[in-house]
C-alpha cells in the first residue's frame, strides 16, 4: 500500500478530495492511503502559533521550523519516507513523467507551503524534492497536494477499474490525447467519425494517434520539440 502523509495547517481544505471517487475507492481496495496531519498539534503555547515576523523585515508572515521539524520527526520514527515533498510556485514544475516515477514510491510525505513560504532552514533540512503545480500562486499547498495525490494514485495498479486507461491519458506519451466519442452515433446532423465504427482496431489505432499528434500540434506545439517521431 502506498501511504501518503499531508502536514497542513488548514486539514479542512482537504476532507473533500479524499473522501470520494478514485482516491476513496484507492483506499477501500487498500491500495493507498492519504493521511493529513494539523501542523497545529505539534506547536506550543495556548495560541499554537506555527507562524511569525520575517528577520529583516516585510509583508507577510513565514511558517516557523519548530512545529514542522517536530511533525516530520514524528513520522520519520514510524516509517522512511521515499521522498519529503514540498508544494511551492518555485519548485519543479509537475507533469506526468513525474507522477509516474512517484506513484512507483511506497511513502511520500508533503508539507504545504502556507502565508509567505516555511522558514529556508526546513527546506535545507527535511525537504528532498520541491514541486509546484504551475506558475500561479495560491493560498497555500493543499490544493496542490490534493493534485499531486490524485495524479500518483490513480497510476497504481489495481485504482481504475480498467488498468490500460491511465496508459492512454494525455502526456503518457507526450502527446494530447485524440478526440473521444459516445452514444449516440449522430446528434443534431454531428456524426461520430466512421473509422471509430469501423470495428477495424488498428485502423482505430493509427486514427487515434494521427489526432492525438494533430491536436497536439494545434494546443501545445511546445510538446512537440521533445518528440522524435
Amino acid at each position: 500500500m502506498m501511504r501518503i502523509d499531508i502536514i497542513t495547517v488548514v486539514p479542512g481544505l482537504l476532507d473533500g478530495p479524499f473522501s470520494h471517487s478514485i482516491l476513496k475507492r484507492a483506499e477501500e481496495k487498500g491500495l493507498a492511503t492519504v493521511k493529513v496531519h494539523n501542523l497545529r498539534d505539534y506547536a506550543t503555547g495556548k495560541q499554537k502559533q506555527v507562524d511569525d515576523y520575517a528577520f529583516g523585515g516585510g509583508a507577510g508572515m513565514v511558517m516557523m521550523i519548530e512545529p514542522i521539524a517536530k511533525c516530520i520527526q514524528e513520522l520519520q520514527s514510524e516509517r522512511d519516507y521515499d521522498e519529503i515533498i514540498y508544494l511551492t510556485p518555485d519548485g519543479s514544475t509537475f507533469n506526468q513523467n513525474m507522477a509516474n516515477e512517484l506513484s512507483l514510491k511506497g511513502n511520500l510525505m508533503m508539507l504545504c507551503g502556507h502565508y509567505k513560504g516555511v522558514d529556508e532552514r526546513v527546506r535545507q533540512r527535511f525537504i528532498t524534492k520541491e514541486i509546484s503545480i504551475g506558475d500561479f500562486v495560491l493560498s497555500g499547498g493543499e490544493l496542490a497536494a490534493a493534485v499531486l495525490a490524485d495524479a500518483i494514485i490513480r497510476l497504481i495498479p489495481g485504482v481504475l477499474n480498467d488498468e490500460t486507461s491511465a496508459l492512454t491519458d494525455s502526456f503518457q506519451d507526450g502527446l494530447l490525447a485524440p478526440p473521444v466519442f459516445t452514444r449516440p452515433a449522430e446528434y443534431e446532423g454531428m456524426k461520430v467519425p466512421e473509422i471509430l465504427l469501423s470495428g477495424h482496431q488498428a485502423k482505430i489505432e493509427d486514427w487515434r494517434f494521427e489526432q492525438s499528434v494533430r491536436r497536439t500540434q494545434e494546443r501545445r506545439p511546445d510538446l512537440m520539440d521533445r518528440k522524435d517521431f
